[in-house]
């Protein structure tokens, strides 16, 4: 049982690590890319593309939200 806890905690700090919100936006994006796929919306090239921007989209808006200033 030891095996298992220390194995589901390794994954877990793995996928979410220390900001669980990269790990909701890759997710997020990886939902989108396989709808537009399924859809036959983009080629390969398209795809790519909308991938990497929905990452660094993911990314600024995470890293707005932890730089913004806090309300006292």
């Amino acid at each position: 049982m030891k095996f298992l806890k220390a194995f589901g905690q390794f994954w877990y700090d793995f996928i979410i690590g220390d900001d669980w919100k990269i790990a909701v936006a890759v997710v997020l994006a990886l939902v989108v890319l396989f709808a537009a796929m399924t859809a036959k919306l983009f080629g390969d090239t398209g795809l790519t593309l909308l991938g990497g921007a929905l990452i660094v989209v993911a990314f600024s808006i995470s890293l707005a939200i932890d730089v913004r200033p806090k309300k006292r």
